[in-house]
């Protein structure tokens, strides 16, 4: 499925890609409505009704992954609330291993997410997938989201990667789509991003996980992670 003498660049999503996205739908669909209607004395049925309404209309744009503009629009510290369930923060099966044959290999590694800066040190302070990483980047640095066009010009204007050498992993089929447009070769899909929520990703090739794809180890290298 990949090449990997074609590749240069890899670029990664984190959650749902590198992360299980069971804590982000944990958080979003349980946690934060049960947590919103004892804050705001609100009966559970109403509280759902009111972040529906309020969040879903924002969805693919940059205010959709802003958590303190979320904070704002709700009047709760969702940063706090994240901190109540973060024992859920789990990196997806065989990411260590797959990041250190990258390593190996001498691949430029990026994570390129969406995630909100407080999000983003919360996950990085736990999982510590950091420490397998060239570069880390957040669309809120460019104040545009993946899903724009603007976000990968400002990226590769910064990165100076070449397109047609870049393999780009996510597990959102409009960002692939983004991406795509804007020249990216190589691109792939995960099929189940949430551990617990059984889907399959049809618009792009794709994997369950990362051992459908990894490189070969090298000679030498220890890849027991």
């Amino acid at each position: 499925m990949v090449n990997w003498n074609q590749i240069d660049t890899v670029m990664l999503d984190m959650d749902g890609t590198l992360l299980d996205l069971h804590f982000d739908n944990f958080f979003w669909l349980d946690h934060l409505p049960q947590r919103y209607a004892t804050i705001h004395g609100l009966d559970p049925e109403t509280a759902n009704r009111r972040l529906t309404q309020d969040i879903h209309q924002y969805e693919g744009t940059l205010q959709w992954y802003c958590l303190d503009f979320w904070s704002r629009e709700l009047q709760v510290d969702i940063p706090q609330l994240k901190e109540e369930v973060k024992h859920k923060i789990q990196m997806r099966p065989h990411v260590g291993e797959f990041l250190q044959r990258l390593r190996d290999h001498h691949k430029k590694v990026l994570l390129v997410t969406n995630a909100h800066p407080k999000s983003l040190n919360l996950k990085l302070g736990i999982t510590r997938i950091d420490r397998w990483l060239d570069v880390i980047v957040s669309s809120h640095e460019f104040n545009e989201p993946k899903e724009s066009q603007r976000f990968w010009q400002q990226l590769q204007a910064r990165e100076d990667f070449d397109p047609e050498r870049t393999l780009f992993i996510d597990d959102t089929a409009r960002i692939l789509e983004s991406a795509r447009r804007f020249g990216i070769k190589h691109l792939l899909g995960i099929h189940q991003p949430d551990s617990q929520i059984s889907r399959r990703m049809e618009q792009f090739p794709a994997i369950h996980h990362f051992d459908e794809i990894m490189p070969p180890a090298r000679q030498g290298y220890c890849t027991d992670l």
